[in-house]
């Protein structure tokens, strides 16, 4: 991916080694299972929505550990304590990859700007916090191993860059076109939430039982897979920054976090009533199809036929 000249985004915000002193909750809520998540209490209770449920899980991390909720308010976005990070050592390589994250979150600002304007809207861009280890955010407290994710609450995207270690030894996805895709994924459920889908899935959820919100959820996930393409559909068209093999980054990378292929890596079995994502065939697909078209209309999976 040709990145190094691209816009850096003034939309980061790095928390990476920020005291988060002051007392933590329970790592380990009652009743939680291995692959559940935790209801918090209180005004926090946003964490439940279905984006935060998306983000939470979306590229196979294993949320097994989940912070009960702490109350939205007033400074809620920023952590315990100084809020100054410490004076850490980081290594070049980490530097580098804050740095594409900048470039990455940039480009998408510029294609949403120029797509929200063709229809008359404005885009609000978001923010994006880079941190490590934990972090609080407007819908509640965040781990690490809970992967990157977006808060509708403060329209945060929210990513520990280790994560991305773990998407190229675990998930088999390296290259930096299959790291960016992780981001215009959670630019995507932000571009969800300005358009007022996801309030509309929510609401929609709210009067159904757990299948049918688990089916819900998987259209506004593949959504969000179509609407990364088309990110990078006009990222290219406008700046050329695809090169050889990056399709395929972003695509082995939709494939190995299908709903599928983690179960049955993780139980051995598949329980299709239980997907919340989609099934690898179905990820890659509607990523494909957002690349191949670059239009929003193409996205439409709440009223296609066949996923």
């Amino acid at each position: 991916m040709r990145w190094r000249q691209g816009r850096r985004s003034n939309n980061v915000e790095d928390r990476r080694g920020a005291s988060m002193r002051g007392g933590l909750p329970n790592l380990l809520p009652s009743g939680l299972g291995r692959r559940g998540i935790g209801r918090p209490r209180g005004r926090g209770s946003l964490v439940v929505t279905v984006l935060v449920l998306a983000g939470l899980y979306f590229l196979g991390v294993d949320p097994s550990l989940l912070l009960n909720g702490l109350p939205a308010g007033p400074g809620s976005g920023a952590p315990t304590g100084s809020g100054v990070p410490a004076a850490v050592s980081r290594s070049p390589q980490e530097e580098q990859l804050a740095d594409f994250v900048s470039v990455v979150l940039a480009d998408t600002e510029d294609t949403w700007q120029a797509l929200f304007a063709q229809m008359q809207r404005t885009y609000q861009e978001p923010k994006l916090v880079l941190f490590s280890g934990l972090v609080r955010s407007a819908c509640g407290m965040a781990q690490a191993a809970m992967g990157p994710f977006y808060c509708p609450a403060d329209q945060k995207v929210y990513i520990d860059l280790s994560f991305y270690q773990d998407l190229k030894q675990r998930h088999g996805a390296p290259g930096d076109f299959a790291q960016a895709y992780v981001i215009a994924h959670e630019v995507g459920h932000h571009v969800q939430n300005l358009l007022g889908i996801s309030d509309k899935v929510q609401a929609a959820r709210r009067g159904a039982g757990e299948a049918e919100g688990n089916r819900l959820s998987v259209r506004l996930e593949l959504q969000a897979d179509c609407l990364a393409g088309v990110w990078g559909n006009h990222a290219d068209r406008s700046r050329q920054v695809l090169e050889e093999g990056d399709v395929e980054e972003a695509l082995r990378a939709a494939s190995s976090i299908g709903d599928d292929r983690l179960q049955r890596q993780s139980q051995g079995y598949v329980a299709p009533e239980s997907f919340t994502h989609g099934t690898s065939e179905q990820r890659v697909r509607w990523f494909k199809r957002g690349i191949s078209s670059g239009k929003l209309e193409s996205c439409n999976t709440f009223e296609a036929a066949e996923l």
